[in-house]
């Protein structure tokens, strides 16, 4: 019989590998908020969205920066919607 001696040794990993794994850790870490911020965050992404999307009336140059305020217009009143119906949710 031969036995293996695989499980006593630790893996080196590459500098790569290590950085994703902390990246890893960091994205899955729950993130502390003062009261004060947690509750204003949805009117501040609705804001935020409300206001990219009004500075595109006064876009003189539209031709590249209109889709991004647009689309960074949508996704603030998208996030801003979905954080404040989930917040309200259970209170109904």
């Amino acid at each position: 019989m031969m036995f293996s001696n695989t499980a006593s040794k630790s893996a080196h990993l590459s500098e790569t590998q290590e950085m994703t794994r902390d990246a890893g850790k960091l994205m899955s870490r729950k993130i502390w908020l003062p009261k004060l911020l947690y509750n204003a965050l949805p009117y501040f992404y609705l804001v935020a969205g409300a206001t990219a999307l009004f500075a595109t009336l006064y876009i003189s140059n539209w031709y590249w920066i209109l889709p991004h305020y647009l689309l960074f217009a949508a996704a603030c009143l998208h996030m801003g919607m979905l954080v404040y119906r989930r917040r309200h949710r259970n209170r109904t």
